[in-house]
């Protein structure tokens, strides 16, 4: 015997209706720039599985400006619109251990940039990593998605379109 399907009643849940309406509806790759670092197109890879998010950066150098910690670093396009590299310096917040999706724990160091996406734009933490061997040269995690996004795994280039 088939169990009955219950269907989902709006009237009983009006809390997780609005919570949904205030978010932004995100496909699981979409077109972002990080305005800080000159880069205006870079897709993205919207990923609720990984806590942080992390960007393909080269050449990752450590240095002092006063007291505080900075890293210098390029950003490369994406591998269909290769361009010019962008040279980058951010404040360096600290190193932590991220564990990769292939299961591997490295150091990283984290900044923090601006993520801008259609019009909308907030600070977020990134780690700075090699994801060259990967389809997107950035990946946004959970952590930046939080109370923003809302990510439709089914779907991609959303707000490109």
């Amino acid at each position: 015997m088939r169990p009955e399907l219950n269907t989902f009643d709006r009237a009983k849940h009006p809390m997780l209706i609005q919570d949904c309406d205030d978010l932004l509806l995100v496909g699981w790759k979409e077109w972002i720039a990080l305005p800080e670092f000159g880069v205006d197109r870079l897709h993205a890879k919207f990923d609720s599985g990984a806590t942080m998010s992390s960007l393909h950066a080269e050449r990752i150098e450590e240095f002092k400006r006063g007291s505080n910690s900075w890293v210098r670093f390029f950003v490369i396009g994406d591998h269909d619109h290769e361009e010019t590299p962008y040279h980058c310096n951010a404040r360096l917040i600290e190193y932590r251990n991220i564990r990769s999706s292939n299961g591997s724990i490295e150091s990283r160091p984290v900044i923090e940039t601006i993520l801008y996406i259609a019009g909308f734009q907030w600070p977020i933490e990134v780690t700075l990593s090699n994801r060259e061997t990967l389809e997107c040269r950035m990946l946004i995690g959970r952590s930046a998605l939080a109370g923003r996004c809302l990510v439709d795994c089914g779907r991609s280039d959303i707000l490109s379109k």
